[in-house]
């Protein structure tokens, strides 16, 4: 593979310490780019690390406590559809396959896992996301110089927006990455969408905050807030009742 190509950010999900350290060293010597930027000993502090830090791949164990790897490419899968997922497990069985495949896996490892099948695999997803973020790229260089149509540039805001909703992100900020104003990215994204970037955010965040106060009961109404971009309890507790006519907690119950 090209070592000059853009880093490729990994998280590896594994319980066992050294086969986690031994899959660490073996992705990371089939080429430089891949960088394993966390090594998670469960689901839950992989999905953790995921929503809080930029992510290209995560390979996962499917047999782990607290969160097994099923339930974490779920989540990737329903929260984080641009991240790639590689699941690798002992056990050669047909409906873990399946529910892997029903959550678009890229490759589906058994252990033990053998150095060239691995390089194989993640060779392959590489080259999906190297594509993937050259297009992208050739989207924003095309878009800079004005050769977009404002359509393709709204595709583009809402894109950016899907995968940065969970931390705190102003107009501002959005704008200045497209390199245009606030008021002019504004205006084309309501000619084409009917509505505000910033209604099209609080809708990401508030389906999101619904999810997690309805399939994650353990977490408070303020760490639901927090991992989606409002650190403000009070804030996003206001928000949530105009946006849903109910509190979170009222919400949850």
């Amino acid at each position: 593979m090209d070592s000059t190509s853009t880093p490729i950010r990994i998280v590896v999900a594994e319980d066992e310490e050294l086969i986690m350290n031994n899959l660490i060293r073996k992705i990371e010597n089939i080429d430089p780019s891949l960088q394993v930027v966390c090594a998670a000993e469960d689901g839950k502090e992989a999905l953790s690390y995921v929503r809080d830090n930029p992510v290209d791949l995560v390979v996962t164990d499917i047999h782990m406590p607290v969160m097994n790897g099923i339930s974490l490419i779920r989540e990737l899968h329903l929260h984080f559809p641009h991240i790639r997922a590689v699941i690798t497990t002992g056990y050669a069985d047909f409906e873990y396959a399946r529910q892997a495949l029903r959550f678009q896996v890229s490759e589906y490892l058994l252990k033990p896992i053998k150095q060239e099948e691995l390089r194989q695999a993640i060779s392959r997803v590489k080259l999906s996301i190297d594509s993937e973020k050259s297009s992208y790229r050739n989207s924003l260089e095309s878009m800079r110089a004005g050769s977009d149509k404002p359509e393709t540039i709204v595709q583009l805001v809402q894109q950016y927006l899907k995968e940065n909703f969970t931390r705190e992100l102003s107009l501002e900020e959005v704008a200045k990455s497209f390199n245009f104003t606030s008021s002019y990215l504004s205006k084309i994204f309501i000619k084409h969408t009917g509505a505000a970037p910033s209604k099209y955010l609080i809708a990401l965040r508030i389906n999101e905050a619904k999810y997690l106060l309805t399939e994650h009961r353990h977490l408070s109404v303020k760490e639901v807030g927090e991992r989606i971009g409002y650190p403000d309890q009070f804030y996003f507790s206001r928000l949530f009742k105009q946006v849903t006519g109910s509190t979170p907690k009222e919400f949850q119950k």
